[in-house]
């Protein structure tokens, strides 16, 4: 049983794994680049992750008063159809009967066709306010997204071995190629994080709205990553040339004279 259980923990996401990981890359991110705004987007997506468990369990939860509702409108509603069809079964025994049982057909039909619109509105009162929460969190994790991909857009890896004049409104660029390296992969598990989280919601709401929603954001995430994970080979690119450059150069030997 415990295998068991072990098996079936991998087919769905744990939102306090994601947050325990969003936790140690911030530790991570604070312990190399302290004070800097890469650290602040890091705290502030735990605090998402945080805010994700609370917002998910609610959408994923029914609505009691909506749904206690909707019980009472479907009895009313199973009522009136009983009492409709009794009354117009008892109608059509006497002849003198049946111009009244049609009148009284008619006035129960108009009230389950209210009762049905109403039953309607409550389902979809629940969906909408369902959906809006869930886009609205969803809406915050691409403007993440966009943020972190706005950090590391000056970071420019050419500029490492590339001399060039930089202007008054250059971007200052202290970081060597280890640092730099480090600093986009600390921004790709940060995007990782935010397709995680928005996950979490596709999983605890099935709605295609908000399923299109999150394929949305994990497509924006995938491209975002694939840009900084150009530069990081980049980076490795000139790591490895600048290592093999000295090495071959000690292992040429002198021509013979």
């Amino acid at each position: 049983m415990a295998k068991r259980a072990q098996i079936q923990s991998f087919r769905h996401l744990d939102a306090k794994k994601i947050i325990a990981t969003g936790q140690r890359l911030e530790r991570r991110i604070v312990e190399r680049f302290p004070d800097s705004g890469i650290a602040k987007i890091a705290t502030e997506l735990v605090a998402i992750a945080n805010e994700c468990v609370v917002r998910a369990g609610w959408i994923a939860k029914p609505n009691l008063w909506l749904r206690t509702g909707i019980g009472i409108l479907l009895v009313a509603t199973i009522t009136v159809t009983g009492s409709m069809t009794y009354s117009l079964a008892q109608g059509m025994k006497f002849a003198d009967n049946i111009a009244d049982a049609l009148q009284g057909l008619e006035s129960g039909i108009n009230e389950i066709i209210f009762l049905s619109i109403a039953v309607y509105f409550l389902f979809s009162v629940e969906l909408r306010v369902k959906r809006s929460r869930a886009l609205r969190a969803i809406h915050e994790l691409r403007s993440m997204a966009h943020i972190i991909d706005m950090h590391q857009l000056t970071k420019d890896p050419e500029r490492i071995f590339k001399s060039s004049e930089n202007t008054r409104s250059s971007p200052e660029r202290t970081m060597k190629p280890v640092e730099l390296s480090r600093y986009l992969d600390y921004c790709s598990e940060m995007l990782a994080i935010v397709s995680k989280i928005a996950a979490i919601y596709a999983e605890r709401f099935k709605d295609s709205v908000a399923l299109s929603a999150v394929d949305e954001v994990e497509n924006l995430v995938s491209g975002l990553s694939r840009k900084i994970w150009q530069k990081i080979m980049i980076i490795v690119a000139y790591q490895q040339s600048s290592e093999i450059g000295p090495e071959k150069k000690r292992k040429k030997k002198k021509p013979n004279l």
